[in-house]
Parts: C-alpha cells; sequence; structure tokens
C-alpha cells in the first residue's frame, strides 16, 4: 500500500479515516476538498485541479481523500489500493450536521450545509454508487477494500496498527 485512494459518500468519515491511515502508514495525505475549495468559499478552475492533482500523482506514494468522480478513474489508474467507506446514508448525514463548526483539516470552511449538498448525501447511494461500482469493475486488479460500517474501518485500522508495530 503506497498509493491509496479513500472514497465515500459524504459524511462517511473518509478524511477521519484517510488521517488515521497516515498516521499508521507515514504515507503523505492530500485532500480533493482542499485542493479545490479556497477559504473564500470559491473554488480554483478546472486546470488549477487537474494540474495540482497531476503533481500528487506522480509522487511514489500518497494518501488522496475524497471522490470528485470526474478525475476518479485518473486516480485510480495510479493507485494500488482503495478504500471504500459505503456506509448508511443515516450515519453520514448525521456526521455531516455534526461537524457544523468544528475545524477540520481537510476542508477550508465549516459554518454551513447547504440544502443541495444534503440532498446529494441523500442520494448518495442511488446515484453515485452505481458509478463507482463501475469504474472500481474496471479496475478490479486493485487493492479494493469496502467497510460497511465503522466497526469494520476502525477493526482493520487497530490490525494494520498492530502488524506495523511487529515489524
Amino acid at each position: 500500500m503506497k498509493k491509496i485512494i479513500v472514497i465515500g459518500c459524504p459524511g462517511s468519515g473518509k478524511s477521519t479515516f484517510a488521517r488515521r491511515l497516515r498516521d499508521i502508514t507515514n504515507l503523505p495525505l492530500f485532500y480533493l476538498d482542499m485542493l479545490y475549495h479556497k477559504s473564500d468559499k470559491t473554488t480554483v478552475s478546472r486546470e488549477e485541479f487537474d494540474s495540482r492533482l497531476d503533481e500528487i500523482l506522480e509522487n511514489d506514494s500518497w494518501i488522496i481523500d475524497g471522490n470528485y468522480k470526474r478525475t476518479m478513474s485518473k486516480r485510480l489508474k495510479k493507485c494500488d489500493t482503495v478504500f471504500w467507506l459505503d456506509y448508511p446514508t443515516e450515519l453520514c448525514l448525521e456526521s455531516v450536521f455534526s461537524r457544523i463548526g468544528v475545524e477540520r483539516e481537510d476542508m477550508p470552511w465549516n459554518d454551513e450545509v447547504d440544502p443541495e449538498f444534503v440532498e446529494y448525501v441523500k442520494k448518495f447511494k442511488i446515484e453515485q454508487n452505481p458509478v463507482i461500482e463501475k469504474l472500481i469493475r474496471e479496475f478490479s486488479d486493485r487493492r479494493i477494500i469496502v467497510f460497511h460500517s465503522r466497526e469494520e474501518s476502525d477493526e482493520f485500522l487497530r490490525d494494520l496498527k498492530e502488524q506495523n508495530y511487529a515489524k
């Protein structure tokens, strides 16, 4: 595991999982939201985002947190491992609302939740999961790990941490 992507519904805990994975593996972590969003709630151009992402993908190792469907295929081509946090919608919505006002290293602002974003989260499993599944099938030679609960991902990280301490 040297080139890892972490995907899943907003609110699934991708960033938290990615940080914990970084702390265990010491791999550099990059948040797609931080590449795309500016602190003034504007965004960078498509060209600038793609250029920043391409620079990261050329590195020998990384963890990339985020979906950004338009560039997922590019990241899948370069990665060796995919972690997909496929959690229940209700859990994701709870998490989205619980992080309002909480300072985070993975997002430049935290003061509100857009109603359109809430609808996106509610429809994620129906509208986005099939797209993700199709993309992942195209890259079935990658190590693909799907978690359906936080307990599963926590157990994986605990086991990984124990393995690292044994080395």
